[in-house]
């Protein structure tokens, strides 16, 4: 599953990032890795960005970037 496919409000388990881009790479950099807890705070009106809270932090990140993390609930 993808990580644009999870509610609000709801936390998930990320799996796997789909790709190699330097976006990726800087995503795992502030902790967005394999096995780390994410919860989804909230979405703009048009679903691009989202909010993510992981590690202790807000996190906001566009619904391109969202779409190479695969998670699990």
């Amino acid at each position: 599953m993808k990580l644009t496919n999870i509610p609000i409000g709801q936390s998930a388990r990320v799996l796997a990032f789909n790709g190699n881009s330097p976006i990726t790479k800087r995503l795992m950099e502030m902790g967005v890795v394999p096995g780390v807890s994410i919860r989804v705070v909230k979405s703009a009106p048009f679903g691009d960005p989202l909010e993510i809270r992981v590690r202790g932090y807000n996190l906001a990140m566009r619904k391109s970037e969202a779409q190479t993390i695969e998670v699990e609930l």
